[in-house]
C-alpha cells in the first residue's frame, strides 16, 4: 500500500521548509503528483529519491603545501643583501642620484 504525504508531513520528514518543497516540485527535482490540485508525495518514491541523492564520502586526502621559493631569512641578512646591491665597497651608490651634491 502506498503512503501519501502532504507538504507539511514531507517538510517535517526532510527538515526543509514547505516553500522549498513547492519549488523543488515545480522544478521537477523531487517526485510528486497533484491530486485535486494538491501536491502529494509517495513515501516509497521519496525514499528512492533520497537514495539516488546519496553521496559517498571519501576520506580527506592531505594536499602537500607548495614549497617556498626561498627559505625565510632574518631581517639583518636581508638588509645586508640590499646594502651590497645598492652600495659599492667605498659606500657610494651604483645608480647616479637625480639630485646634485650640496656645495
Amino acid at each position: 500500500m502506498n503512503t501519501y504525504w502532504d507538504i507539511r508531513q514531507l517538510a517535517d520528514y526532510l527538515n526543509v521548509k514547505p516553500a522549498t518543497l513547492y519549488a523543488w516540485a515545480a522544478q521537477g527535482k523531487i517526485p510528486s503528483l497533484k491530486l485535486h490540485g494538491l501536491l502529494r508525495f509517495r513515501q516509497n518514491e521519496i525514499d528512492q529519491w533520497l537514495e539516488s541523492c546519496r553521496v559517498v564520502s571519501r576520506p580527506a586526502v592531505a594536499v602537500p603545501k607548495k614549497p617556498r621559493h626561498r627559505p625565510l631569512c632574518n631581517v639583518d641578512a636581508l638588509i645586508e643583501r640590499a646594502k651590497r646591491a645598492a652600495y659599492t665597497e667605498r659606500g657610494e651608490t651604483t645608480i647616479a642620484s637625480p639630485f646634485r651634491k650640496e656645495q
